[in-house]
């Protein structure tokens, strides 16, 4: 599957969220050596951003915190 672009344009939430919510589920399935990726021609990011958008996975972004040295 290539990247969905379609989900993309219709996206109407943030853009940075999701964007780094599929780079770190990109992260976590190399890492893992997931045997989705050989299934999608090793394609990482695409496969990511596809679990993203059709919510096979979740993410949330964890507010800042507030650290003073």
């Amino acid at each position: 599957m290539i990247f969905p672009l379609e989900a993309l344009i219709k996206y109407e939430g943030n853009m940075y969220e999701i964007t780094a919510a599929a780079l770190r589920r990109s992260y976590q399935l190399s890492m893992l050596h997931d045997p989705e990726i050989e299934e999608n021609d090793g394609k990482v990011v695409s496969l990511a951003a596809r679990q993203v958008f059709n919510k096979e996975v979740s993410f949330q972004l964890d507010a800042p915190t507030d650290k003073t040295v």
